[in-house]
């Protein structure tokens, strides 16, 4: 398998995240380059180009399980707040990102709920500057 920087699979994955985020990319790639520049191909082309890529669920229902998923983990406040904006991003709404927060509650517990919220409460304030500026 090609790792190289300039990889297929590497251009795929950041094609999806740039769908996700515009400039996320550049942000995301510059940081696991800085460590590997093989990190993004590997990490990214599995998550991105492999899986969320694939053809049988749309791009919002993958945000809202990713959402539901990083909620319940509880340990990924950095990577539940980029695909909280992701969801957004890609036409998940506000109210239906809570509910699925709200969800969580009865399957992981109310605290990674209250984490899920605030991490919600952090991306929606990122979001509506956006759209304000």
């Amino acid at each position: 398998m090609n790792h190289s920087v300039g990889s297929t699979r590497r251009t795929a994955a950041l094609q999806v995240l740039e769908q996700l985020e515009a400039g996320a990319p550049d942000k995301v790639a510059q940081n696991l380059d800085e460590v590997a520049p093989e990190l993004v191909e590997i990490v990214l082309g599995f998550a991105f180009a492999d899986v969320l890529s694939r053809p049988d669920l749309d791009l919002a229902s993958r945000e809202m399980c990713t959402v539901a998923a990083l909620t319940a983990m509880g340990t990924a406040s950095g990577q539940l707040e980029f695909h909280i904006r992701a969801a957004m991003n890609v036409g998940v709404t506000k109210e239906q990102i809570i509910e699925i927060i709200l969800q969580m509650a009865v399957y992981a517990g109310v605290p990674a709920c209250m984490n899920g919220i605030a991490a919600a409460k952090r991306a929606f304030a990122i979001v509506d500057n956006k759209t304000q500026a």
